[in-house]
């Protein structure tokens, strides 16, 4: 399979699309000349994974065309999850069986420091974590981050066997499990069991 230097190749692209690398540049929010003096003379080096990503989605190929690692996607396809983690009384769960696949922009996914096969998205029930947290809110969950610390943070735990969506931290070697709604009902006592954090928030605008 022939090798095509990644700045021949866009500028391939461009011109099979008819769009300039000025507009290409201003599309990255970048300065009129980045992608030409890119082309011309290799400054920068390499691309940053931002831009090259967008570059990848416009033109709809892979990133190892334009200098990523070859076959690398990006975006992931993170499983979504039946269950609502519940930020009012809170849902019992007899299963979370996968309801279908969420994209998550790689570089963004990598920025989290996450790990493929290792995370999952839940949607928020109820208002106990308004305003921060919203009903319907879609939230990535990052499985492998089960042990909350002094500072705390938004986690999703399972109390009894009801999932909830709460703010959680280690207070003297137990774990404190609280609302951000002062208005929400008391916490139900029992056994916590961290599922993990909520490491970002899914929202379409309104």
């Amino acid at each position: 399979m022939k090798i095509v230097d990644p700045r021949i190749r866009l500028e391939e692209l461009a011109t099979g699309a008819s769009v300039s690398l000025a507009g290409l540049s201003a599309m990255l929010g970048r300065g009129p000349a980045y992608l030409q003096q890119w082309v011309r003379y290799g400054r920068p080096r390499h691309l940053a994974e931002r831009d090259r990503r967008r570059l990848a989605d416009f033109f709809g190929v892979a990133e190892g065309e334009l200098g990523g690692e070859a076959g690398a996607p990006s975006a992931w396809r993170v499983p979504r999850l039946d269950v609502a983690a519940s930020a009012g009384p809170g849902a019992l769960v007899e299963g979370e069986a996968m309801l279908g696949l969420d994209t998550v922009p790689a570089d963004t996914a990598r920025s989290l420091g996450l790990k493929q096969g290792e995370t999952a998205i839940i949607r928020v029930a109820g208002d106990s974590m308004a305003p921060g947290l919203l009903d319907g809110d879609r939230l990535l969950i990052d499985q492998t981050a089960r042990t909350p610390d002094a500072r705390g943070g938004v986690y999703v735990v399972r109390i009894d066997g009801v999932l909830l969506v709460k703010r959680v931290r280690r207070e003297r070697g137990r774990l404190v499990v609280g609302s951000d709604n002062p208005d929400a009902a008391a916490v139900p006592g029992g056994s916590v069991e961290v599922i993990g954090r909520a490491v970002w928030q899914m929202r379409r605008p309104v």
